[in-house]
């Protein structure tokens, strides 16, 4: 907030500026400092129009007395004596505006006397002030505290309500998910005595997540066009979090295809989508994610021209757009995170804003773009070209893709790299149950010509492995 006023009025109304012709509205001028104080901090400048107009104030001192006391009136709790909006007269063009500048508050949530804490408490969404809820509100109480909202234990459940194949499939022989290391990685806490899972632990690994958190799931479709009204093929993840990183990317990866032959699928540079970059905007959407909202899934948008994923929530309190560019990250999701940066879907705290954004530049793409949208943050990303589906004809790669389920694509992703046997395929799958293997995963990719015996003569060798088949090579895109 170091930019001069003069510079200042030139540039457009956003989360941390606004614009106010005079003293005239006093409510609306009051929610604009509460946000203010709630969010991130802003100025608010007095005598200039919407458009940057500097009209002045008629009265500075009359007004700037008059506006104390509203503040000192209006708004509860008080402000901190240390963070009592900062009030200034400064002089623009030969005219008198009114500064004020507001903090981000340790004393949030604030809310207007008038309107009461349910319906007065506002945040700064973009440039206008949005209501906040009894979810919002709760949350920014909890970002005071300094507890996340996975953290808490949910004392009407019990260790039976995780699953712990799960989670124990999902760490793998790296760490023993014993008592002691539930507790350390917060899945169980002890309440009254008694240990129970937390929030976080019920999202990532809960047996009915969905029942507890009704819109803890990914919703993914693929668009006709650049605009989302027809839809061509769609599908829902409700995997627990961590294996939910790699369905969506099944899910971008089946409809990357540009129709190429087999010659084309052997470059290695033939992924239309930037999937390392997408990996990691997915990666922050499932630990990010405010899943104490209501209302709808995570997004994962693909159109001919971009991709969107919107996740729930604003951004935590005193973080902008601007900072997350920059490098700047504030977990929300303290177990969820913590649990991603052991199963090394995180590399290093803070990184995957800079490092997306860097990437996409070395590779000559437009700018990402983060947008806080309705109560969502949206992640955009460009595409180099634009990918059309055909209505009309299919190509050799489409008419592969729409036969594959999900879980054959899991169990050609395991293949992608080398032959793998049985026993090997379920460590990979994460299965315990032989049949379900059989039935589910290597029948129907052997059927649809996806994958081979080494030694088709001897189909219950012990030596026996699977490996990619031309078409498995089509669909997958990787070097034969």
């Amino acid at each position: 907030m170091n930019i001069p006023i003069s510079q200042l009025i030139h540039q457009p109304e956003g989360k941390q500026l606004e614009f106010k012709r005079d003293l005239s509205s006093p409510q609306p001028i009051m929610k604009t400092l509460t946000a203010f104080a709630n969010t991130a901090g802003g100025r608010l400048i007095i005598g200039v129009a919407d458009d940057g107009q500097v009209l002045g104030v008629e009265h500075p001192l009359d007004d700037e007395e008059r506006l104390c006391s509203m503040i000192a009136d209006s708004i509860a709790p008080h402000l901190a004596p240390h963070l009592v909006p900062n009030i200034e007269l400064v002089t623009v063009e030969n005219k008198t505006l009114l500064v004020i500048e507001v903090f981000l508050s340790g004393s949030r949530p604030h809310w207007l006397k008038s309107l009461g804490q349910e319906l007065g408490c506002f945040v700064r969404l973009g440039s206008s002030n949005r209501q906040a809820d009894r979810e919002l509100i709760a949350e920014l109480r909890r970002s005071v505290e300094g507890v996340s909202f996975d953290e808490t234990p949910m004392p009407e459940l019990s260790t039976d309500d995780l699953d712990l194949v799960a989670a124990q499939q999902a760490f793998g022989e790296n760490r023993r998910l014993d008592e002691q290391s539930l507790l350390t990685l917060k899945l169980f806490s002890l309440h009254q005595g008694k240990l129970v899972p937390t929030k976080g632990a019920i999202l990532l690994f809960g047996k009915q997540r969905t029942l507890h958190f009704s819109d803890a799931w990914i919703q993914c479709g693929r668009f006709f066009g650049t605009q989302k009204i027809d839809i061509f093929d769609h599908i829902d993840i409700t995997h627990p979090l961590p294996n939910a990183v790699d369905e969506v990317m099944l899910f971008l990866k089946k409809h990357a295809f540009r129709g190429a032959d087999l010659s084309e699928v052997r470059r290695k540079d033939v992924w239309s989508i930037p999937l390392s970059i997408l990996r990691e905007v997915v990666i922050n959407a499932l630990v990010h994610s405010d899943y104490s909202q209501r209302g709808a899934p995570i997004r994962v948008t693909f159109l001919d021209d971009r991709i969107e994923v919107e996740s729930m929530g604003i951004l935590l309190p005193g973080l902008t757009i601007e900072e997350m560019k920059q490098g700047t990250s504030r977990i929300r999701n303290h177990v969820i995170a913590r649990v991603f940066r052991e199963l090394h879907l995180i590399e290093q705290w803070g990184t995957g804003v800079r490092r997306i954004f860097t990437e996409a530049s070395e590779l000559s793409l437009p700018e990402p773009k983060i947008e806080e949208i309705g109560m969502r943050v949206r992640f955009t990303i460009y595409l180099a070209e634009t990918i059309k589906i055909n209505q009309e004809v299919k190509t050799e790669t489409e008419q592969v893709t729409e036969q594959v389920t999900e879980q054959v694509a899991r169990f050609l992703d395991c293949l992608k790299d080398k032959q793998l046997g049985t026993k090997e395929s379920m460590q990979c799958l994460q299965l315990k149950h032989r049949p379900t293997f059989i039935y589910s995963y290597l029948q129907p990719a052997i059927e649809q010509g996806l994958v081979e015996m080494t030694q088709p003569d001897s189909p219950r060798s012990p030596t026996q492995k699977y490996r990619l088949t031309k078409n498995g090579y089509v669909f997958m895109r990787v070097d034969v």
